[in-house]
């Protein structure tokens, strides 16, 4: 079995009580990767791309992972999906959308960016849990690009 791969896990959440919620949800999953968390989709993009304050990859690794809400501010998540696809160095980066909709076509949308994987929000504290602890156990099992 080959060994286990430490990836940086970015976190694109505009909502403070859902990131919150997802990083503790990850850490009880047993999911101890390096989490970096961005509030909004420009904020994302900037990380991405290395501009201005995140010019140094020693200090802002390039993530191995995205977690990505769709509705934000400056940037939604689709305009960050296309940007991460559309970069040759990021494009592999599987992006696992997070939304509070099942609308097929948003579904649809996301999957032609070229999304990886896309999981609905649940509005029941509960299920919610559930899903990102489920999260954490897909995490532990996969292979990510490198």
């Amino acid at each position: 079995m080959p060994a286990k791969q430490s990836v940086t896990i970015m976190l694109v959440e505009d909502d403070d009580g859902h990131r919150l919620l997802i990083r503790e949800n990850l850490r009880a999953g047993g999911v101890v990767n390096n989490l970096v968390e961005m509030a909004d989709g420009q904020q994302a993009i900037d990380y991405l791309t290395r501009r201005g304050q995140y010019h140094d990859r020693t200090k802002f690794p390039k993530p191995g992972l995205i977690l990505l809400d769709i509705k934000m501010p400056k940037a939604d998540g689709f305009a960050v999906l296309e940007r991460i696809k559309a970069d040759p160095e990021l494009r592999l980066i599987p992006v696992l959308m997070l939304t509070s909709t099942d609308d097929q076509l948003e579904v649809n949308r996301c999957y032609t960016l070229g999304a990886n994987s896309y999981v609905v929000k649940p509005i029941r504290y509960e299920e919610f849990q559930e899903r990102i602890r489920a999260l954490g156990l897909f995490l532990d099992i996969v292979r990510f690009p490198e």
